[in-house]
């Protein structure tokens, strides 16, 4: 088993980014892989410009690959931000704005997956007032989700990194998961099991797959420390992709790491290129 035995994608949003947007799909396909996901493009744009969809939509058909993947509107990515559906004002709006462009461009790709991320607390702000607010939102995007027939994601981050996030543990996002199933009755809320992200909280990570395989639709990886490839850290992510296989999960493992510095052609030696096919 181990790396041979898994569906792998590149997450074109910290992978070759420093090519252009419309050429990252190509070297992804170049380096040998079939399926790439993304954050949201638009950092600014949570509805830009057809012309731009469309032109995104031909650089991954062109390719050849599956887009697997699409973050909704999640503000400064990477950056300050940690999504944007929990903020009361201007940025709860521009996700709103956001959910059916996101929706319509993952359905016209065959994308099933949708990442909703919380979004930082705020200053001044009651927690509950947040909460109330981003459960309105996720409902909304689980709604956009069935619609064209994908899943919602809730995604735990890690707080060393992202303090102000309140998503920073697996039990924390399986509650989330729980209350927007229970608020839409859909149950296409789902966990998104980001390894590298769980390994920062110092969390359990046998324990965290052996508690919520089956509530998983999506798994992403990159080693720790440092966020870079397979191999550059201490994390044993064969054998815990291997767990993950072994207690039934299907889907798709995100690469979300940094290739350091070297091209990101270069960053995927660990994986011998005829498993890089999804």
């Amino acid at each position: 088993m181990g790396f041979a035995d898994q569906r792998f994608n590149v997450n074109l949003s910290i992978l070759f980014t420093e090519l252009p947007l419309l050429e990252r799909p190509a070297a992804a396909a170049a380096a040998g892989f079939t399926a790439v996901e993304l954050w949201w493009p638009w950092v600014d744009a949570p509805t830009p410009a057809q012309s731009e969809l469309d032109a995104l939509r031909t650089a991954i058909t062109e390719a050849g690959v599956q887009l697997t993947g699409l973050n909704f509107y999640a503000g400064q990515l990477p950056g300050p931000d940690r999504g944007a559906l929990s903020i009361p004002g201007e940025e709860s709006e521009k996700f709103r704005a956001n959910i059916d462009v996101a929706a319509d461009f993952a359905q016209s790709l065959g994308c099933k997956a949708l990442n909703a991320l919380y979004g930082n607390r705020v200053d001044g702000v009651d927690e509950a007032t947040q909460d109330a607010l981003a459960l309105e939102n996720l409902v909304l995007a689980a709604r956009a989700a069935d619609r064209v027939g994908a899943v919602l994601l809730i995604e735990a981050l890690n707080a060393p990194e992202s303090p102000k996030c309140p998503i920073v543990s697996a039990p924390k996002a399986i509650e989330i998961v729980d209350k927007v199933n229970a608020a839409t009755g859909l149950g296409n809320a789902k966990f998104l099991m980001d390894l590298y992200h769980l390994s920062m909280n110092g969390e359990d990570l046998p324990q965290v797959i052996s508690a919520y395989a089956d509530r998983t639709a999506h798994v992403q990886i990159a080693d720790n420390p440092g966020r870079g490839a397979p191999g550059t850290g201490s994390l044993p992510l064969e054998e815990l992709l291997d767990q993950l296989k072994k207690a039934g999960y299907e889907g798709y493992v995100g690469l979300e790491y940094k290739p350091g510095d070297r091209p990101s052609a270069e960053a995927f030696d660990w994986l011998p290129r005829e498993h890089r096919a999804a």
